[in-house]
């Protein structure tokens, strides 16, 4: 298995038969910003279009459930993903929207070469990445068929039923101030999971936004974890930026954890849930 973390420069040499460039940054107007420049050959990938299906109700799924694996095998065959691609995903949030959720995504359904590009568009362009505007055009492939997701995800109930019988530690990898329930800028409540510990995303980084060494990760999360639970369930606002701590202890040489879809999202609004505060 190749690692899950590639640089400018590594990208730069590598072959580009069966290479496929996915642009999966998000915010406002982001199809437009992709349009106007992106990095050559890149293949633009909606967040809340592609990499989920957005429910009616988030108290039942949370902001970005995960779509079916039959409208994800669309998803791919429409950006020409095939089985002996090599994909490289990018964002220009370090990894922490939708560039690791895309990893996951992919590695889930079965891809083996898939690589988050670390330090996102802006280290692209520092190393001098050749960029582009405009539509890239490409063929579609032969649909992927697939039966389930293969990496683990949790649901509401298995959380609530580990953390009653002690048997996981669950990671909410949000910002210390939202876990403490300081104040919540996304969903309707502020607070925590009950029993949930905190370690956010942010610390797999380095100064200059790039993924700390996998030494170095390796080292952190065996002492931050050191006497809780070794079976990891992994959390965040929607199930977005809990990839990227999955990505980190993936890069880390740990065994990859669940993944709570619903996260923060789905708890805070799902009636009769506890919330938790350290105010």
């Amino acid at each position: 298995m190749i690692s899950p973390i590639t640089s400018p420069s590594e990208l730069k040499n590598l072959p580009t038969e069966n290479l496929i460039i996915l642009d999966a940054r998000t915010g406002k107007e982001v199809k437009q910003s992709y349009l106007e420049k992106h990095i050559k050959g890149a293949r633009f990938v909606d967040l809340d279009k592609d990499l989920a299906e957005i429910g009616e109700d988030a108290a039942f799924g949370g902001r970005h459930p995960l779509p079916s694996i039959e409208k994800f095998a669309e998803t791919l065959s429409d950006l020409g993903i095939a089985e002996n691609s090599h994909i490289i995903v990018y964002d220009d949030k370090n990894a922490s929207n939708a560039a690791a959720r895309a990893w996951w995504m992919l590695r889930s359904f079965g891809l083996e070469k898939v690589q988050v590009l670390d330090g996102g568009m802006q280290a692209a362009e520092k190393s001098g990445l050749e960029f582009s505007s405009g539509e890239e055009i490409f063929d579609k492939v032969s649909l992927i068929k697939r039966e389930q997701w293969l990496l683990p995800v949790s649901t509401l109930e298995i959380v609530e039923n580990e953390l009653e019988n002690d048997s996981s530690t669950v990671v909410d990898v949000r910002d210390a101030y939202r876990y403490k329930g300081e104040s919540e800028p996304i969903d309707l409540v502020a607070g925590h999971i009950p029993g949930a510990i905190n370690i956010p995303f942010s610390e797999n980084l380095d100064e200059n936004g790039n993924f700390l060494s996998p030494e170095i990760l390796k080292e952190k999360y065996s002492r931050l974890l050191e006497g809780k639970a070794e079976h990891l369930i992994i959390h965040c606002g929607s199930g977005v930026t809990a990839c990227h701590t999955i990505l980190a202890l993936d890069y880390a040489g740990f065994p990859i954890p669940d993944l709570y879809v619903g996260s923060w999202s789905e708890w805070s609004r799902r009636e009769g849930k506890e919330i938790g505060k350290e105010l």
